[in-house]
């Protein structure tokens, strides 16, 4: 799946009418095809992430739905629990990095200014059209960011850096 295609992707799960799907389930499903991991994937060990787990605005979902996808990628490309494991937070700390760069942080009640667990903060968060326009481009950088580790070259550079190689 290229650029374009998973991005397409991400905006017809997110930006449904019946808003099925929220910020992690989104960037987890469209990861998770793209690096073959499941065809569909199951999106519900997402679901209570949205909104920075469970609407609390703890960490992104758009970083907690692609923690999931890159833990599962790790897990199935390389045996060694243990080496999985560093990789994937390896990978997950230069994406957050790289994400707390573009956005000025990484907890979604800073990213979007409003406390979403509360009427008011919900209303003002569906109102300005956040979710639209705020969340839909964080997904999108998720996915931008993290597509190519679908590609074996890529991965293995990745698990290079992991073990401290160049």
């Amino acid at each position: 799946m290229d650029e374009g295609e998973a991005i397409a992707k991400a905006s017809a799960y997110f930006l449904r009418e019946d808003n099925l799907y929220g910020c992690a389930e989104t960037t987890y499903m469209v990861l998770a095809e793209a690096f073959g991991l499941a065809d569909p994937p199951d999106p519900s060990l997402a679901m209570a992430l949205n909104g920075g787990v469970a609407w609390w605005g703890g960490t992104c979902g758009a970083v907690t739905g692609a923690a999931l996808a890159v833990g599962q990628l790790a897990g199935r490309r390389l045996p060694d629990h243990k080496e999985a494991k560093r990789t994937a937070r390896q990978v997950l700390s230069q994406y957050m990095e790289a994400f707390q760069r573009e956005w000025g942080a990484v907890d979604c009640r800073t990213l979007v200014g409003c406390d979403i667990r509360t009427e008011e903060g919900h209303r003002a968060f569906i109102e300005k059209g956040l979710w639209r326009d705020l969340c839909m481009r964080q997904i999108a950088f998720a996915v931008r960011t993290l597509l190519p580790l679908a590609d074996e070259d890529v991965w293995a550079e990745a698990v290079c850096r992991a073990r401290g190689g160049a």
